[in-house]
């Protein structure tokens, strides 16, 4: 199998080790190839496997060991997020053995208020474009997202919008936009009305909450989320590596 050029070489390799990992391709406990024979076999360079094997060790998929190799974490199969990528929901669902979809509820467009304005560097009342999407396991909805997008940043007719695309490829394709990084803080609320309508459930539960800003390479603020996540359904674990 080798890398193209559609996307960066290093996240090529990391979604094609990550995809063995999860298929039991490389099995929990098993020692991953060498970094030459992974360089031979992907035809790309030692430094670029070198940096993705560091990745994948810090987010606690692989254990590094001098002078023996690479293994797989034998709890990995566990890991249904890591640090880095907490906010990608397909893959959070994915990880959980579902096979994720997405369904655009609404896409409409609002003032900022003062809040927002503030965290997204933004005078209060320009204005947002805002989506509220809903996440599916298989047929099971699990996750309500909202999020909020300057509509300064948009760059393409707001009409031509696919809600039914990963965020990352909706700035992608109608901002011109690359998603650097994202804090996530995580809370737990109570299951209102509202919520209850599209996940179901007992009104009144506790149900978890995660609060997301999008930023670009640069720190500018690119989005706000809030996620309403069905934890009774999905499993939220998470692997870190100490030093």
């Amino acid at each position: 199998m080798r890398v193209l050029q559609s996307k960066s070489i290093a996240g090529q390799v990391d979604e094609i080790l990550l995809e063995r990992i999860r298929s039991g391709v490389y099995s929990a406990g098993s020692r991953i190839p060498s970094e030459s024979e992974l360089s031979d076999e992907l035809g790309v360079s030692r430094a670029t496997v070198r940096t993705v094997l560091a990745k994948l060790a810090a987010n606690g998929f692989v254990i590094r060991k001098q002078g023996d190799g690479t293994y797989v974490n034998e709890h990995a199969h566990r890991v249904s997020a890591h640090f880095g990528n907490l906010w990608d929901l397909t893959e959070l669902i994915a990880g959980n053995g579902y096979n994720p979809s997405i369904r655009l509820i609404s896409m409409t467009k609002r003032p900022a208020t003062e809040k927002e304005a503030l965290v997204l560097a933004l005078e209060t009342g320009e204005e947002l474009i805002c989506l509220q999407r809903l996440f599916y396991a298989d047929q099971q909805a699990v996750i309500l997202a909202d999020n909020a997008i300057p509509v300064s940043l948009l760059r393409e007719p707001i009409e031509n919008i696919d809600g039914g695309l990963h965020i990352r490829d909706i700035f992608d394709q109608y901002f011109h936009q690359k998603i650097a990084f994202v804090l996530t803080n995580i809370r737990s609320i109570v299951l209102g009305a509202e919520v209850q309508e599209f996940l179901g459930g007992e009104a009144g539960r506790p149900i978890l909450q995660l609060q997301t800003t999008f930023y670009e390479k640069n720190n500018l603020p690119l989005a706000l989320g809030v996620n309403i996540f069905d934890d009774s359904f999905l499993h939220l674990s998470l692997a870190q590596a100490w030093s």
